[in-house]
């Protein structure tokens, strides 16, 4: 629980503090760092990290050995914004250890440069290209527009680096993506993309399939970021339910003693009044009596109920000349490394994606954001690491459900991408998972602790690598991916797959409130299906493999989380640090015996729910259910498809087909969904004969 009444999050990971991810080498490079340079010599390199992890940095290395030993001639550097541009100026790398400098000519950082994306700016790429200088940097509008006037052959022998690589996708209509295409297919520059996102795209690949094959990806996990910082010890994320104005009862969560980014609501969002103006007002008001502002800044002065003068940065303010002055004044770099410049900071659009305040500690959001992957860069705000900064938080403060039909649908949508979202969350800050059959052979893993009691030949056991922050567990009956695209799934991509399943409404909507729900229509069925879509060049085996490893991850996460948020697994810091591996450790000791039968049986969405009825009143959980119980219905022609080709695979192992009667849940609905399936078939046969179509 969070202090007092603020929240109740739905996440809490504590981390151990080892320094680690601050350390540099010889080279001052840090391990992410590290990581990403000894894949320098790749033609196509994804780098997967967290923020605040130095992608920056890490990319200036690479480019400056592309540029000295790999023969490029030389490197663009795009990000989506003009203010990210500034993370690229001049660096003296070799005063920490690195053979050259990183020095970009202020003429060559368009993101500087007055005038439009499409004007003069795309003429200065132009004679860049035409020049001998080394290092570009510009926004994605100016690279794209580029592309367009001097094509894609002008930019042969190059490095392109792309900044926040989220922004970019597969979809046609997406130039940035369009454009990559076309590089890959050449084949004639070499492409180095970053994001601190652990999601290509909510809705849409960033690549297509066959040109993602081509890149190498290196990933640095949330966990190894945050396990290795030297201050922050805790990250709490949590939704929080108001009713009436958000602004009334924004008290009720912010803590005006914590350095706090506000983001308020979009005004197309039913939290928002349609009046950001007065939104920003108002919570000036709750928080005190104003006092003026600050000449030198901009920044609002008010002072406390304590006495104490809070320092408010307004960045909603639409008269450009006041928001200009208070941005600038935020990224003054002499206030960088001081606490007191400023408190709060309220903000619509900006202060997301490459905002650097390092002694945020807390990112409260006002309203759902649809966009998972802007969920991750508003948490990014607050997972700096500073000195006296223990402890940090997201907040999602959300309406509750009113009586008007219109706005309890709203509300439920809302709600339940709430719980997604944490759901995705907590995944992401998890160390990350390796699983293994259990069999007569399995043996011990040099470099992973098993416990007190060690490595026991006849149990399944649960080892971590400190080093590495991998957690292997192994399971009887569990599949193991064959193809290398399997492998590399279950390695890289099982957030992707949880995603795409957290998100899918239908399947969330039934975890959390259909009680007659089965798991297994959950677990195997729809996420099955899922997996299907998401790869359907993988063979059946593989796509099962995908689908237990996927499923297990999800699940053993929430079981941990069962054990951790109940305070079962010791008080001390040291329990605390590794709270998570002691749940996952304690559930496997807990069961008979762990095997991919026991994982799918458990509801993915229990313990959310559970959070849920904290967080919710009675009378609003009711109108949600009831909400979500008006829209049941029988099982659809895609669900029961699917339960039929498991009931076969049922009748393969057992020799016999699943029993309509049966004292199992799991097998009964496998009967009805053969029993349904039947009769879609009769309807289609029956419709075929007459001359005429079924809507199945």
């Amino acid at each position: 629980m969070t202090n007092g009444n603020k929240s109740i999050p739905s996440v809490s990971v504590s981390y151990a503090c080892n320094g680690s991810s601050t350390k540099a080498n010889t080279l001052g490079m840090r391990p992410m760092q590290e990581r990403a340079y000894e894949r320098r010599g790749e033609q196509y390199l994804l780098i997967k990290s967290p923020p605040a992890s130095g992608k920056s940095r890490a990319l200036m290395f690479i480019a400056l050995d592309k540029l000295q030993n790999q023969g490029l001639k030389q490197a663009i550097i795009v990000v989506p914004e003009k203010s990210i541009g500034s993370s690229f100026n001049d660096e003296p790398l070799s005063k920490f250890g690195f053979w050259a400098d990183w020095s970009v000519e202020p003429k060559w950082n368009l993101c500087n440069a007055p005038g439009a994306d499409n004007g003069g700016k795309v003429n200065s790429v132009g004679a860049f290209l035409e020049g001998d200088d080394k290092v570009l940097v510009c926004t994605h509008a100016t690279f794209r527009f580029a592309v367009d006037k001097f094509g894609v052959g002008a930019f042969d022998n190059r490095l392109i680096a792309v900044d926040e690589f989220h922004h970019v996708s597969a979809n046609p209509d997406n130039k940035l993506g369009l454009y990559l295409g076309q590089f890959i297919a050449r084949d004639s520059v070499h492409i180095v993309a970053m994001t601190g996102s652990y999601f290509r795209g909510d809705a849409e690949a960033v690549l297509a399939p066959q040109d993602e094959s081509k890149f190498d990806t290196v990933t640095y996990t949330y966990y190894e970021q945050l396990n290795g910082y030297e201050h922050l010890k805790q990250l709490d994320i949590g939704y929080f339910f108001y009713s009436g104005s958000y602004s009334d009862d924004i008290l009720k969560v912010l803590d005006p003693a914590e350095k706090t980014i506000i983001h308020i609501p979009n005004v197309n969002s039913r939290e928002s009044t349609k009046d950001k103006i007065r939104e920003v007002e108002h919570i000036v008001e709750e928080l005190g009596e104003w006092q003026g502002t600050d000449p030198a800044t901009g920044f609002q002065l008010v002072k406390a109920p304590g006495g104490r003068i809070l320092r408010i940065a307004d960045l909603v303010d639409d008269d450009p000349i006041k928001r200009d002055k208070v941005s600038a004044a935020l990224k003054d770099p002499a206030h960088k490394n001081n606490r007191d410049h400023v408190d709060i900071i309220i903000a619509l659009g900006m202060a997301k994606e490459g905002f650097d305040w390092i002694w945020c500690e807390h990112a409260l959001t006002v309203g759902y954001r649809s966009s998972l992957t802007e969920i991750v860069q508003i948490i990014g705000r607050a997972t700096r690491d500073a000195p006296g900064k223990t402890r940090a938080r997201f907040t999602n403060l959300i309406a509750e459900p009113d009586a008007s039909e219109q706005a309890v649908t709203e509300a439920v949508n809302d709600t339940l991408k709430a719980i997604a979202a944490s759901l995705l969350m907590e995944q992401v800050l998890s160390p990350r998972f390796e699983f293994k059959p259990k069999n007569p052979a399995s043996g011990p893993v040099q470099g992973f602790d098993y416990g007190d009691d060690g490595y026991d030949p006849e149990k399944c056991n649960v080892g971590f690598n400190r080093e590495t922050g991998q957690l292997q567990i192994e399971i009887k009956g569990l599949s193991d991916p064959k193809s290398e695209e399997a492998v590399r799934i279950c390695r890289e991509d099982l957030n992707e797959v949880i995603a795409t399943f957290v998100q899918d409404k239908t399947t969330i909507e039934r975890g959390l409130f259909d009680r007659e729900m089965v798991p297994e229509e959950l677990t195997q069925v729809r996420m099955g299906k899922i997996i299907k879509e998401k790869y359907p060049d993988l063979d059946i085996e593989d796509q099962e493999a995908v689908r237990q490893h996927a499923i297990a991850a999800l699940n053993l996460t929430q079981q941990a989380k069962q054990t951790a948020l109940g305070g079962n697994v010791g008080s001390s810091e040291t329990a605390a640090n590794t709270a998570l591996i002691d749940g996952v450790r304690k559930f496997v000791m807990d069961v008979r015996e762990l095997d991919i039968d026991l994982i799918d049986r458990i509801n993915p969405f229990s313990e959310a729910y559970a959070i849920l009825a904290k967080a919710l009143s009675e009378d609003s959980l009711k109108q949600v259910a009831a909400a979500i119980a008006a829209k049941r219905v029988s099982i659809s022609y895609e669900d029961a498809r699917e339960l039929a080709e498991r009931a076969l695979q049922f009748k393969n192992e057992r020799g016999r087909i699943p029993d309509i009667n049966a004292k199992d849940p799991w097998e009964k609905r496998m009967a009805e969904g053969v029993a349904a399936f039947k009769r879609y078939r009769a309807q289609q046969k029956a419709a075929e004969g007459n001359g005429g179509d079924v809507n199945a």
